[in-house]
């Protein structure tokens, strides 16, 4: 059994799980979502909004914190925790989206990625060695193994040399963890599946990086431009073969209803950037789908957002709030994003609830019943 990692509970009718994750900077309680902070700031927020709000660990990115400030000032400043001012703990990508998301600008070789900054086009270079200083530097408390995540679609071949060539990765990373003491230190660091749409490949992926011993796994490699049924797939193809007694993590993804459904495949701990980023857009979540303040039904709305979320923005009107994002202010992106946010946390401490009273599977069924219907409500009603 995982020192780190209690499982509290599971639900009886689906793979959830009730679990608590043990960090150098606290305890995390799971189901948890992990706002994103990729250079070392959420959007629009302070650390003092997102501790009101609920947020228990939030995500760095190490490609772009190595492009700046760069690791060495921050470790030269007291690491991340308190370069930003976060006390709570903190998870970093190693970069290896960034070898998704900035194909033109990469070269992925076998001992590592060559990448040109999106930034200037200075050339850098992030192989196993490299992320694990970087994220040794910036303190983090679960770091990320450099992997491949192959496109979407790709055939089997492409796909199963991505794979190898992760794995291998994540064998050197933990390699060099456990080599110079962060693992003992009480740093994480968590390996990820890729497979893309092929089960054997992830089965194969799981079971090998499983025979290294991680605290952490994550699935990674899912929606990146695959179909909803597709990624859901994936996810539940992946999570039965990988230890009960770590925590499991989603990358990258995605809404409401899609986490609830993840969460029921067995999945611990997600980030995403959407929440953050549409709320810069004026959409927002609510019970009831999303909706767009931009909209002029809700130009003399008094309405707050969601009756009963008990937030700062809950003080204001949906008629103010829509003011505020047409008028491109820039308090509507910091309500906006507090709101979308704390709908994220508040929704993962209702999981939570609901797994320890032993009727998740119901509830989450009504839940995104309600959620779609809601959706199919405003689509009819244009």
């Amino acid at each position: 059994m995982s020192a780190h990692f209690q499982l509290l509970g599971t639900d009886p009718a689906t793979a959830a799980r009730r679990g608590r994750l043990q960090t150098r900077h606290g305890s995390i309680e799971t189901p948890m979502f992990m706002p994103v902070g990729t250079q070392g700031t959420v959007k629009a927020l302070s650390p003092a909004q997102l501790r009101e709000i609920g947020a228990q660990i939030i995500l760095g990115n190490t490609y772009h914190l190595n492009l700046r400030p760069g690791s060495p000032l921050v470790r030269e400043l007291g690491g991340l925790h308190s370069f930003m001012q976060w006390d709570g703990p903190i998870l970093t990508d190693s970069g290896g989206f960034q070898v998704f998301s900035l194909a033109k600008l990469r070269e992925i070789r076998d001992d590592g990625v060559a990448f040109a900054s999106h930034l200037d086009g200075r050339r850098l270079f992030l192989g196993p060695r490299e992320v694990m200083t970087i994220q040794q530097e910036l303190g983090s408390d679960i770091a990320m193994v450099l992997d491949e995540c192959p496109p979407w679609p790709c055939s089997r071949d492409e796909c199963a040399r991505a794979v190898e060539r992760s794995l291998r990765w994540a064998a050197e990373c933990r390699r060099i963890a456990e080599g110079e003491g962060f693992l003992a230190a009480g740093h994480h660091v968590f390996a990820i599946v890729q497979g893309s749409t092929f089960d054997d490949l992830r089965r194969e992926a799981a079971a090998a990086l499983t025979a290294l011993d991680f605290p952490g796994y994550a699935v990674g490699g899912v929606s990146v431009g695959e179909p909803e049924p597709e990624m859901l797939k994936q996810v539940g193809a992946t999570t039965p073969f990988l230890p009960a007694d770590r925590p499991r993590y989603t990358m990258g993804l995605g809404t409401p209803p899609q986490l609830l459904r993840m969460i029921a495949l067995g999945v611990d701990l997600f980030d995403c950037v959407l929440p953050s980023r549409v709320a810069r857009n004026g959409l927002v979540f609510t019970p009831d789908g999303p909706l767009n303040l931009r909209n002029e039904q809700y130009r003399a709305d008094a309405r707050p957002l969601v009756e009963g979320l008990d937030n700062y923005t809950a003080r204001f009107s949906r008629a103010y709030l829509r003011h505020l994002t047409l008028a491109g202010e820039i308090l509507g992106c910091t309500l906006l994003t507090l709101h979308n946010l704390h709908f994220y946390l508040d929704l993962m401490a209702q999981a939570r609830r609901h797994l320890e009273a032993g009727d998740y599977g119901a509830w989450h069924r009504g839940w995104i019943d309600r959620y779609e219907a809601g959706m199919a409500n405003r689509r009819a009603a244009r």
